[in-house]
């Protein structure tokens, strides 16, 4: 995965909105990531499935993330 689309990744992750991250379920929050990234026509076909594996391999990362956004947000 090239820097560009590790970017884009982290990108879109933090554009998401924080409930979003948090409520969905693994498997739906990868599919969702992914359809944002194709929507910004960043991947080709065979980038998908790295991309998958990488966002499948930081859920927690991102989770977290999310996490800490919604206790920004309210304090």
């Amino acid at each position: 995965m090239n820097a560009t689309i590790l970017r884009q990744v982290w990108s879109t992750v933090e554009d998401t909105q924080a409930t979003t991250l948090a409520n969905l379920d693994d498997s739906t929050l990868v599919d969702r990531l992914i359809w944002d990234l194709q929507a910004q026509s960043i991947l080709n076909g065979s980038e998908i499935d790295e991309v998958s594996c990488y966002l499948r391999s930081k859920l927690s990362l991102i989770r977290d993330l999310a996490d800490g956004r919604a206790i920004a947000a309210t304090s």
